[in-house]
């Protein structure tokens, strides 16, 4: 089989409208895109199921309703084909633990996502409750990751003390709170005593040259998961870094799409594929 007609699956996906007060009106519509036009632009990057959360539960930062966007995802994502969701679990907003609770047990709901960031709370005060939460529901865990307020590195800490809690570090290469430093994702996924973190490749610094290449040889292409971000960014573009990265194919099938089916549970909604 040939790389290019591997199915993949997106772990880290997003619709709705961007809506980022620190960039043009104009970047803002380029960033937007609604449910169907983001599984369409899957489909021309070979993607079988695309993960999300709704971009209304994450922005505008520090205002966002995770309520409002889980009611909508819930809905949204259980009439489009090859889109599932994330849950969005935000500790200032309390009903959102009671929405996870509920909606992970629908088929299509397959984790929860957290966003130190957009809904700003430092992850060292909230994150042993947000540990609690998964670890109570069995549910896998996607994290923005890369800032001041979700440094890769404080993560480690829950980790070594949740070691049945598997949480994926967005962001390969993201480090805004180190200056600009590449490595946090994966020193933290090294750090990590029970090896239960993991990083994906959404970040926009994935296209410098050798940052995947590097991560896969640091931690093993088991640990890295395909993510675009999209729509925030190309989809293709994202499936192309990995089609043409400096690794072997069995590593791009991995992270492209086993790694997937092996944390979460897809195995009821994915094709066969040889």
């Amino acid at each position: 089989m040939k790389v290019a007609d591997i199915l993949a699956i997106d772990v880290h996906a997003h619709y709705g409208d961007c809506i980022c007060p620190k960039i043009t009106e104009l970047e803002n519509r380029f960033m937007t895109g609604d449910a169907a036009t983001v599984v369409a632009r899957a489909r021309k990057a070979m993607t079988e199921l695309t993960i999300a959360s709704p971009l209304l539960g994450l922005f505008p930062r520090g205002l966002a309703d995770a309520v409002a966007g889980n009611e909508e995802a819930h809905r949204v994502i259980d009439e489009i084909e090859g889109l599932l969701q994330w849950v969005i679990v935000n500790p200032l907003q309390e009903a959102t633990f009671e929405q996870a609770c509920e909606m992970l047990q629908h088929p299509k709901c397959v984790g929860i996502k957290i966003h130190p960031e957009e809904h700003q709370y430092p992850i060292k005060e909230h994150g042993r409750r947000l540990y609690e939460t998964a670890e109570e529901h069995g549910a896998v865990v996607l994290t923005h990751s890369g800032d001041l307020l979700s440094a890769p590195d404080e993560f480690v800490p829950l980790a070594n003390d949740f070691p049945t809690v598997k949480v994926i570090l967005a962001h390969i290469g993201n480090g805004g709170y180190a200056g600009g430093d590449p490595s946090g994702q994966v020193r933290a996924v090294q750090a990590a005593r029970h090896g239960n973190l993991y990083a994906d490749t959404s970040s926009a610094r994935s296209i410098m040259p050798g940052l995947i290449e590097w991560a896969v040889a640091e931690i093993g292409a088991d640990r890295v998961l395909y993510g675009t971000d999209t729509p925030l960014y190309s989809a293709p573009m994202q499936r192309a870094r990995i089609d043409h990265a400096d690794i072997t194919d069995e590593q791009k099938l991995q992270i492209l799409r086993t790694n997937a089916i092996d944390l979460l549970p897809l195995q009821s909604l994915i094709k066969l594929q040889g």
